[in-house]
């Protein structure tokens, strides 16, 4: 190793870097001794005639009062009391509390402090072992307050292959989409948690006709599944999306995935990277009411021109993807408010090539906006559901019974000109999340 050495760069050992080192701390711990040690000198003087002016107070204070002016009493203590001037000044500065009996007590217990002190700080000075011991009681500290495990894994051999995602570290990050096409990934410390109400903060510096559609979170690492709504599915790495600040407008989703010109993103998730591993299938819901269950295990490993998810009937739209386990269930829900609850295993799971089966029954005119699937593990969820015009509404879920799939489902929002039709709906469960400041109503009742 090259370091400098009296000011001169020289080849070291280990152990002469070391030596080096020891070296420069010594002469840190001298300095630094030394000075608190003047430090403590310079309070002791100062205490010592505080004490000093205590034991004659009231010669002291005939003094001051026959002093014409501060100069006057300064060299009159200095001359009558052999104080020095910075002794005089402090005893002029001196407030008449000081004058109690336990101000008194007070300066003479830090008087014995700084007294104690001194004595310490000196036998430091001069002693070479003591300052070694300094040494060694600071190093100690700093490795029990900063030290930690490893976190490099020592090989005998070199690493055989290398991958540019060895080289980003897999923090957190969130994805935002825009219905125009626009991407990116922000740090979440760009978000804050507010309450309903409010104006929010900027995300996107978009056009006056876009808007956010999706905010996922995940890791740099993670795979992340776009489905469109022509019924094919793509995949990209995070990392592989450009950083940007929340305000920042993002790149065309273009850049990214090969999308046919009308093709537009409906879904996306997070892959897990056990998936291989666990019996995880995917649920896609159509617009028209169509539902399809496939093993996730297929969409492991995706090409970058996309696969076929699922076949769509003429006129049909993928509107949503989602990961299931045995014995989750999902709720669709409808934009004349329809809604129905129905468990997974109702649908069997089929090869990706598959059309899917009839989920829902849909009246003239309705469409699918939403699914949500309920996990056995979730605590008190509840159904979430936005309008058109700005309104939104919760239910527990508990108010929806579970039915067969395929039929019609019964109502879960009111839809008036005021509210207009549902645009969007989610299971929700975390207390913690800010939209359970939205009032929880029936499944019956008109929200306000």
């Amino acid at each position: 190793m090259v370091a400098l050495v009296n000011g001169v760069p020289q080849t070291l050992s280990l152990k002469a870097l070391l030596e080096q080192f020891i070296i420069h701390r010594k002469e840190v711990v001298k300095r630094r001794t030394a000075f608190d040690l003047r430090q403590a000198e310079a309070r002791e003087h100062i205490l010592l005639g505080l004490k000093k002016a205590l034991d004659h107070i009231d010669e002291i204070i005939k003094l001051i009062k026959k002093s014409k002016d501060v100069d006057e009493a300064r060299l009159g203590l200095m001359k009558t009391f052999t104080f020095s001037e910075i002794q005089a000044q402090a005893i002029l500065d001196m407030r008449l509390q000081k004058l109690s009996g336990l101000e008194r007590k007070k300066i003479e217990d830090e008087l014995r402090e700084v007294q104690a002190l001194i004595a310490e700080l000196k036998s430091i000075l001069s002693s070479a072992k003591r300052i070694l011991a300094v040494i060694k009681k600071e190093l100690e500290d700093i490795g029990a307050k900063y030290g930690d495990d490893r976190r490099t894994r020592v090989q005998k051999s070199g690493v055989k292959e290398f991958s540019e995602e060895d080289l980003i570290p897999d923090t957190e990050a969130v994805l935002v989409l825009t219905k125009g096409g626009y991407i990116k990934r922000t740090d979440p410390e760009e978000y804050r948690k507010q309450r309903r109400g409010g104006v929010g903060v900027v995300d996107l510096d978009t056009k006056d006709e876009d808007f956010v559609t999706h905010v996922i979170t995940g890791t740099t690492h993670n795979d992340f599944l776009f489905f469109t709504d022509k019924g094919k599915a793509y995949q990209i790495k995070m990392y592989e999306i450009p950083e940007g600040k929340r305000a920042t407008k993002g790149k065309s989703i273009m850049n990214f995935l090969s999308l046919a010109g009308d093709e537009k993103v409906t879904s996306i998730l997070p892959m897990p990277k056990a998936v291989k591993t666990t019996a995880l299938s995917l649920l896609m819901v159509t617009k028209n009411g169509v539902g399809k269950k496939t093993a996730a295990a297929g969409f492991h490993d995706v090409r970058r021109s996309g696969l076929i998810a699922i076949k769509l009937h003429p006129g049909d739209e993928l509107v949503s993807a989602s990961f299931v386990e045995k014995g989750d269930e999902a709720v669709l829900v409808t934009k004349k408010g329809q809604s129905i609850r129905f468990k997974e295993s109702d649908i069997r799971e089929m090869g990706r090539g598959a059309g899917g089966v009839n989920a829902m029954r849909l009246g003239k005119g309705d469409s699918i906006v939403g699914t949500g699937i309920v996990s056995k593990k979730m605590e008190s969820p509840e159904l979430l559901v936005i309008m058109q015009n700005g309104y939104g509404k919760k239910t527990k879920l508990k108010e929806y019974k579970t039915q067969k799939r395929g039929g019609s489902g019964i109502k879960t929002a009111k839809i008036t000109s005021k509210t207009g039709e549902l645009i969007a709906a989610h299971v929700i469960t975390s207390p913690d999340s800010p939209v359970f400041n939205i009032p929880t109503y029936k499944r019956y009742e008109r929200y306000k």
